[in-house]
Formats: C-alpha cells, sequence, structure tokens
C-alpha cells in the first residue's frame, strides 16, 4: 500500500468540504465600501541644526589639503579650494552633491560618504565661521 497519495486523495477531497463548512456556519457580512485614504502629506524634513563643536572636531581631516594656503592636487592638476569662510548652504550642498554622485571627485566623494546629514550641517556651521 501507498500512503502518500492515499493521504494525498484525502486531503484533496476533505479540504473543499471543510472550506464549504466554515463558509456555511460563517455569517454573510456585507462588504463596506472602504474609505479613500487621505493623501500622504508632503513630508519636508526640518533643516538639521548643525554643531560648532562636532564640526570643528570632523573638520580635522579637511585641514589636510584645504587648510593648505595655495595646495594643489598632483594628478589632476587644480588648485584645492578655500573651504573657510564659504556659506553653511553652499558646504552643505557641494558635500550633499559629492554623497549624490552629482560632483565627480573620488577622495570627496569618498570623504562625503563617511558623513551623516547630520555631520554635513555640523561641518557647514565650523567651516563657514573658519577662516
Amino acid at each position: 500500500m501507498r500512503p502518500q497519495p492515499l493521504a494525498a486523495c484525502l486531503l484533496a477531497v476533505l479540504l473543499p468540504l471543510g472550506a464549504a463548512a466554515q463558509a456555511a456556519t460563517a455569517p454573510a457580512v456585507p462588504a463596506a465600501p472602504a474609505a479613500p485614504a487621505p493623501p500622504p502629506a508632503a513630508a519636508t524634513p526640518a533643516p538639521l541644526t548643525g554643531s560648532f563643536d562636532n564640526g570643528r572636531v570632523l573638520a580635522y581631516t579637511c585641514q589636510g589639503c584645504h587648510g593648505i594656503t595655495g595646495y594643489k592636487n598632483a594628478y589632476p592638476s587644480y588648485k584645492v579650494p578655500k573651504i573657510g569662510g564659504q556659506t553653511q548652504q553652499y558646504l552643505s550642498q557641494a558635500l550633499s552633491e559629492y554623497r549624490q554622485g552629482k560632483r565627480k571627485h573620488p577622495t570627496m566623494q569618498a570623504q562625503s560618504m563617511s558623513f551623516s546629514e547630520q555631520e554635513i550641517a555640523d561641518l557647514a556651521v565650523y567651516l563657514s565661521t573658519a577662516k
């Protein structure tokens, strides 16, 4: 005797019978029309407030290139821009664009990827006051 095919046949016969019995005993409830969901509110994140002290700590690595007057990159050859004293908006935008790949520079893309949005705001606060 082959128990598996027999068990499969019994299940195939008994499952529809059980479902029919449940449907007969369950009270019929008319389906209420679903109320339309309200449209999601456009969530605009509040602008981050940067921490001057944390920005000062984080900017330590920036000084290696941006803190040297007249510093030039070896390859490709270009002057490294001065970032001290730039506006908070510019600094935040620039770092965010490096993170998103909109600005192309391997070192800056790697640096910006290591910062959170809060840390970018912290850097912007500190660097905007640096001279």
